[in-house]
């Protein structure tokens, strides 16, 4: 069965001055239909520019992605919005939701530029709110909301495009633990429901609530696997940073 995401030997190089470098290094990850996802590192680590290749938001230097068995490694920057805008769904921690535009309006935007009808919209829109639990919140104004209630309207905002992937980037950073935990169990649930999620976190704890955790350092994938599996591989991290310390 061909993998949903697929990239195979990625590398993305910066040139500062004299010095090159590799914020992805010969990365090759396949994430399947159904999975939820966390790819976690430290502030530097490459997993937000991974993020930014999958999400058609940035190109490798050189490597394979394919989405959907669709290779878009030499896709033209409209090409890629419309992949951005048909297949992925975005959720970002500041939640990115427009102030003088109502909650429905915000969930209907992409929508919008997707070019549906104004009644297909609406009826999305209304559907994905309702999945979100605050239907009866469409038309109140971004500020009127909690931080809480403000990431659910992004987060129906990604589903109502019914995207192939929904691509979740630190998305408790903004909110107490609370409520970050709340979002959470939110996306368990959509995961349970048959989404594909994928998770961009620097938080350990976060990322362990995925069922499969993807660790990056220094542009590499230093683990792939379940999240038990993955405490031992951050704990002797860890002790090798202290050890360097020391030195």
């Amino acid at each position: 069965m061909p993998h949903l995401v697929e990239l195979e030997n990625i590398y993305k190089i910066y040139h500062m001055g004299d010095t090159e470098v590799r914020a992805l290094d010969g990365i090759s990850l396949s994430i399947d239909r159904g999975e939820f996802v966390a790819i976690v590192g430290a502030s530097g680590s490459g997993k937000s520019t991974c993020m930014n290749i999958i999400g058609c938001l940035d190109v490798p230097t050189s490597g394979t992605y394919r989405l959907n068995e669709r290779e878009i490694n030499n896709y033209s920057n409209d090409e890629l919005a419309e992949v951005r805008n048909k297949m992925l769904g975005f959720i970002f921690q500041q939640y990115n939701l427009i102030p003088k535009l109502s909650v429905i309006e915000n969930v209907q935007l992409p929508l919008m530029y997707a070019g549906l009808s104004e009644r297909e919209q609406r009826e999305r829109a209304i559907t994905a709110l309702e999945r979100v639990g605050l239907a009866d919140k469409a038309k109140n104004m971004p500020q009127q909301l909690s931080g809480g209630q403000q990431q659910r309207v992004s987060i129906a905002r990604a589903l109502a495009g019914d995207p192939s992937v929904i691509l979740a980037d630190e998305p408790t950073g903004a909110l107490d633990s609370r409520t970050g935990r709340d979002v959470i169990k939110f996306l368990q649930q959509l995961n349970r429901e048959g989404n594909t999620i994928i998770l961009v976190t620097h938080d350990n704890s976060i990322a362990a609530q995925a069922s499969r955790i993807v660790r990056i350092t220094d542009g590499k994938i230093v683990y792939d696997g379940p999240a038990m599996g993955d405490k031992i591989v951050a704990r002797q991290h860890a002790a090798g940073h202290e050890e360097e310390g020391e030195a």
